[in-house]
Order: structure tokens, then sequence, then C-alpha cells
């Protein structure tokens, strides 16, 4: 029995506050994400254990992403990471980010003028295609220039990177863009 697409809308909002300096967007969260109402929480999506391989404080055992939304929203912040989604709506299948038709984007001028953001990221190519094509061009006639970096996907659907790949990955994406070196914990 074939899967049928149907049209959803984001349903919850960006996480951010005024001292986030980068954002990671996603694509559209997946049905267990919305059901959550909170970003990648797919219990075999690996993007809470790379951003806690990456950026928890080792000397201080309560710097945790946790299981629940509400740890892993402050756990986002208290590292000056905001997360949001390219997407606003779509027609979708599933999680299926290959089926996405009809998107319309999220608007992130109010995040990008309220916050100190110094590099967006996108968690997969879906995401920075949809950015390229949907949000750069509003971006730009709005006079917003940064940098984005495509970052490989942590769903379980991107089989060909195993954990310790994923945290190599992002890492060297992270330094690269200049924002791992001034380890946020230690501000």
């Amino acid at each position: 029995m074939e899967t049928m697409s149907e049209h959803v809308e984001h349903g919850f909002g960006p996480v951010w506050d005024g001292e986030s300096r980068v954002l990671i967007l996603g694509s559209m969260p997946s049905p267990k994400s919305r059901k959550a109402a909170f970003y990648y929480m797919h219990p075999r999506n690996r993007f809470w254990p790379v951003l806690q391989a990456l950026f928890a404080n080792s000397a201080d055992p309560t710097d945790a992403v946790g299981d629940l939304p509400e740890s892993r929203r402050a756990f986002a912040l208290r590292h000056h990471i905001a997360l949001w989604d390219v997407i606003a709506s779509c027609d979708i299948t599933g999680a299926s980010d290959a089926s996405i038709r009809n998107a319309a984007p999220n608007d992130l001028a109010p995040i990008l003028r309220g916050a100190p953001i110094a590099h967006i990221f996108t968690t997969g190519a879906k995401s920075a295609q949809l950015y390229r094509k949907l949000i750069e061009p509003r971006l730009t006639e709005a006079g917003i220039a940064i940098g984005m970096t495509q970052l490989p996907s942590t769903s379980p659907a991107n089989a060909s990177m195993r954990l310790p790949d994923l945290i190599t990955a992002y890492r060297e994406a992270f330094q690269k863009a200049n924002v791992l070196e001034n380890a946020y914990w230690k501000n």
C-alpha cells in the first residue's frame, strides 16, 4: 500500500534568543518531531548525539542534551545555537525529504536581525537546496548576507554515515565557519 502525500504545517516555532550565534536549519520536522512539537525527536536521529559530542562541557556532567524537548531547548540555547526549519508548510509523504512539494519558506529575517548569528547550517541536501531556492533570495533582497554550509543529514535514512562520521563532518564544518573554536560554555 502506497503512502499518500499530505499537506503539513510546521506546527511550532524556532528556538533562539538574543545570544544565538549559529542557526541550524532542517527541512521539515518528521512526523515524530511534529507530534513532540520539537526538533529531531525521532529516537534514531543522530542530531542530538552529534551536538552533545561537539558542544557539551565534559567538565560539567549536567551539561547534557537529555531526552525531553525542554532539556534539548536549554542545551541549544546554553550553547548559543538557534534551531528552525527552512519550510513553514509543504506537501510531504511521511518524513521523506525527496517527496517534498509545494514548499513555503519560513521567514528567517527576525532571527537574523535579533541575534548575532555568525553562520547558518542546513542539515541535509534537501534543506540546503530549499534554502538556496526559497530563502537566500529573500535574505539578499532584505540586505542580509550570511554564509551557509550544508551539513550531512543526521536522519536514520542517511545510513551511509555512522555517528562518528557525522561528528567529524559537523566538527570540521563548525571549525571552518569558526564557530567551534570558541567553546561557548567558556564565555
